[in-house]
């Protein structure tokens, strides 16, 4: 099974919903698509990266 992002252990359960300006969202699908990445998978890593600098350690969803 081929592992993608950082979410790949991850249960993906909950939505979250963001209004941004359409001219960031378009720069933003691009920037992504370039880089072969959705939006979605770039705001996880985002997300996790700042949970885990706020928590001073690797995220763990276990716990």
């Amino acid at each position: 099974m081929k592992r993608r992002g950082v979410a790949h252990s991850e249960q993906r359960t909950a939505r979250l919903t963001i209004l941004i300006d359409p001219r960031k969202k378009a720069v933003l699908e691009q920037l992504c698509a370039s880089e072969d990445v959705t939006p979605s998978q770039l705001l996880r890593k985002l997300i996790r990266g700042y949970i885990e600098e706020r928590l001073g350690r690797p995220w763990r969803p276990e716990g």
